[in-house]
C-alpha cells in the first residue's frame, strides 16, 4: 500500500508523477502502469480541494494515482479526476492538464518562491506581467494600450489578492519584433522580492512558466514545466527563447524562469498557431530574453529615462525575420544530438 502525503504539503512547481493505464483494456501489457511527469500548476477550491497539473493525460487514466517524490520514497497525493478540454482550437484535443482530487490533511503548506507575476487588466483584455522592480511591471504590448490606465492584480498569498492601479509608460511599436510594454504602478508592491535576472541561457535546461493562462483571476498564477528547447541568436546575442512549457491564452507577459536556479530568463510573448488548420500549439512557444531588457530596466529604474526602451523599436531586419519565423538557413544544418 502506498504511503499517503497530505495535500497541503504540495506547492506550486513541485514535481508530480501520474501512474495509470490509458485506453482501458486495450493492450494492457503495453499500457498498464504508464507514467506521466508534470508539476503542480495550481491549487484551487476550499482547502485546495483541486490540484491542477500539466502532466500529460490520455483517455482511460481517470482514477490513476498521482505521486510526489519524498526522501523516503514516493507518496500518494491524489487521484486523477478528469482532463481539461481544449479551448479555442488549442492542441492536443485533450488538454494536457489534469484535475487531481487530493488526499489527506496537514496543518501548514510548503511554499516555493516564484517570480513576482501579476495579472494585468486593460479594459476587457487581460494577460500576465512580471514585476522587476517594486513599481515596475513588464508585460506584452498586445495586452495593453499605449498611454492607457491598467489594473494590476497581485496575489500576496494563495488565498488573497489585491489591486494596484498603473499606467503604461512605454509600449513598442506594432512593427517591432519585441512585443513589450512597461507599466508603472501608483504604489510599490508589498513584500516584493526582486527577481534575479539571467545573464546566459543553457539549451536543454529545465524551465517553468508562471502566468495567468486560461483561468485569469479565478485561482491565481499557474505554473507549467518544460525545457529550454532552443536559444535563437543574431550576431551572437540571444533574441528569442523557445520552450516546451504549456503556454495558453492569458500567459502572455508571464515569467519564464530556470527551474533550478530561479533566475528570470525571459518574458513570455506567444505560443504557436497553424493558420491553415486553426490549431494552437501551447507547447511550442516563444519568449523575449531578459538579457535584451535588463539594461533598459536598470537605466529607467535609476534615472527615469525611457529612451533606452526605444532600442526595441530599432531592431534590425535580421531580428524581425526571426520573429516572423522566416529566417532561412545559411549553411549546413547539424543535429544537436
Amino acid at each position: 500500500m502506498a504511503a499517503v502525503a497530505p495535500f497541503q504539503w504540495l506547492r506550486l512547481g513541485q514535481v508530480l508523477w501520474a501512474c495509470g493505464s490509458p485506453f482501458g483494456a486495450l493492450c494492457p501489457d503495453i499500457f498498464l502502469n504508464t507514467l506521466s511527469r508534470g508539476v503542480v500548476s495550481n491549487l484551487a477550491g476550499p482547502g485546495n480541494a483541486l490540484v491542477l497539473t500539466d502532466a500529460r493525460c490520455l483517455p482511460g487514466t481517470e482514477g490513476a494515482g498521482v505521486f510526489a517524490a519524498c526522501p523516503d520514497g514516493p507518496r500518494l497525493v491524489g487521484v486523477v479526476a478528469a482532463p481539461l478540454c481544449c479551448k479555442a482550437g488549442q492542441w492536443p484535443a485533450r488538454w494536457p492538464q489534469l484535475v487531481v482530487e487530493p488526499l489527506g490533511k496537514a496543518p501548514e503548506p510548503r511554499r516555493q518562491v516564484l517570480p513576482p507575476t501579476v495579472l494585468v487588466e486593460c479594459g476587457a483584455v487581460w494577460g500576465s506581467g512580471v514585476a522587476v522592480k517594486p513599481r515596475l511591471v513588464l508585460t506584452c504590448r498586445h495586452v495593453v494600450s499605449q498611454d492607457s490606465a491598467v489594473c494590476v492584480r497581485v496575489w500576496p498569498s494563495p488565498e488573497t489578492s489585491s489591486v494596484i492601479n498603473g499606467r503604461v509608460v512605454f509600449a513598442t511599436q506594432d512593427d517591432s519584433p519585441f512585443d513589450i510594454a512597461v507599466v508603472e504602478l501608483q504604489e510599490s508592491l508589498l513584500s516584493f522580492a526582486e527577481p534575479v535576472l539571467a545573464s546566459k541561457f543553457c539549451e536543454g535546461e529545465e524551465v517553468s512558466v508562471v502566468g495567468f493562462g486560461v483561468f485569469g483571476q479565478a485561482c491565481g498564477p499557474s505554473v507549467t514545466s518544460g525545457i529550454l528547447s532552443a536559444v535563437i541568436t543574431v550576431a551572437n546575442k540571444a533574441v528569442m527563447l523557445q520552450t516546451t512549457c504549456a503556454v495558453h491564452g492569458g500567459s502572455s507577459g508571464g515569467a519564464l524562469f530556470s527551474t533550478h536556479s530561479g533566475e528570470l530568463l525571459g518574458i513570455v510573448a506567444s505560443n504557436t498557431k497553424d493558420n491553415s488548420v486553426g490549431a494552437i500549439y501551447p507547447h511550442l512557444n516563444f519568449s523575449i530574453p531578459i538579457t535584451i531588457l535588463q539594461p533598459m530596466v536598470s537605466e529607467y529604474s535609476h534615472t527615469g529615462d525611457l529612451s533606452g526602451f526605444q532600442e526595441l523599436n530599432r531592431a534590425c531586419e535580421s531580428i524581425k525575420v526571426v520573429w516572423r519565423l522566416q529566417r532561412k538557413p545559411t549553411g549546413v544544418l547539424h543535429s544537436k544530438l
